[in-house]
């Protein structure tokens, strides 16, 4: 039987150990929230998959048969669903976690835990729609009869990257939506902006050519761009080549964003239980 200790200061050195400690209620909370998400709907895992695959066919039309933009000699839907994978799986998870505090509102107010659990679990719960379109990507390249390479092993890597910034961002959104709830009318919003700023529909190369090398460098300032050149590079072999430089600063990014996130919800989760 586990035991609780009460003592001072105790949430501030524990913090750490209580995450393993609570690790049942970590899986609860996800597998409670994929239920929801697919036994209390209409079309179930389905729309999972007709979201992505729906933009993947706008995005094939207007970016690669009516701007014809390059791929790279890769089929184009399956340059534009590669991306699709971490985008999707980053978005979701920002939707969910935004507002899995103030949804977990009676079990914060009445219970020490670590408050970190409910929105990293929420981040978990999009993994499985990430999953399902991963499969529908296999699909589609056996489709094009296209074969990936070696690279394809360090996918689980970029699949990592891709957790760090939706956990890392999520945090940040989660904390300030406790506070001030009309940011959840905000975030939809912000995520279909970061849709059209990232390189989902095109290759990012398009971005070096037509704006040059600085450009390009700010344009990595944006985390997504060096998760999705990375899952590009991983899953697809033709001239698909991210520019290290950039790639870099993209990823040291997605760490700051983590660091800082998980800084800056510890800073303001002890607020949370009065504020809600």
């Amino acid at each position: 039987m586990a035991t609780l200790i009460i003592e001072a200061g105790r949430t501030e050195k524990h913090y750490w150990r209580d995450l393993w400690r609570y690790r049942e209620l970590f899986g609860f909370l996800a597998w409670r929230d994929i239920l929801v998400r697919y036994k209390q709907t209409a079309v179930g895992v389905t729309w999972a998959l007709l979201q992505p695959l729906l933009t993947m066919i706008v995005f094939t039309v207007i970016f690669g048969k009516l701007a014809g933009f390059p791929s790279g000699g890769v089929p184009y839907p399956i340059l534009v669903f590669a991306a699709m994978l971490p985008w999707q799986f980053f978005a979701n998870s920002l939707s969910g976690a935004s507002g899995s505090i103030v949804g977990n509102a009676s079990l914060i107010s009445k219970v020490y835990f670590p408050r970190l659990i409910v929105p990293a679990s929420a981040v978990v719960v999009s993994l499985v729609d990430f999953c399902i379109n991963l499969g529908f990507l296999a699909v589609l390249m056996l489709w094009y009869q296209y074969v990936p390479t070696w690279r394809l092993v360090l996918l689980p890597l970029f699949t990592l990257a891709a957790f760090a910034a939706a956990l890392g961002v999520g945090l940040w959104i989660t904390a300030l939506n406790v506070k001030y709830r009309d940011f959840k009318y905000v975030l939809p919003f912000i995520i279909q902006f970061g849709l059209y700023i990232s390189p989902v529909g095109f290759s990012s190369h398009v971005v070096r050519e037509k704006f040059g090398e600085v450009v390009f460098m700010l344009y990595s300032l944006n985390p997504m761009v060096g998760v999705i050149d990375g899952f590009r590079w991983a899953i697809l072999s033709g001239d698909v080549q991210p520019y290290w430089p950039a790639f870099g600063v993209s990823l040291a990014l997605v760490g700051i964003g983590l660091a800082s996130g998980i800084w800056f919800f510890r800073k303001t989760e002890r607020t949370f239980a009065d504020i809600i």
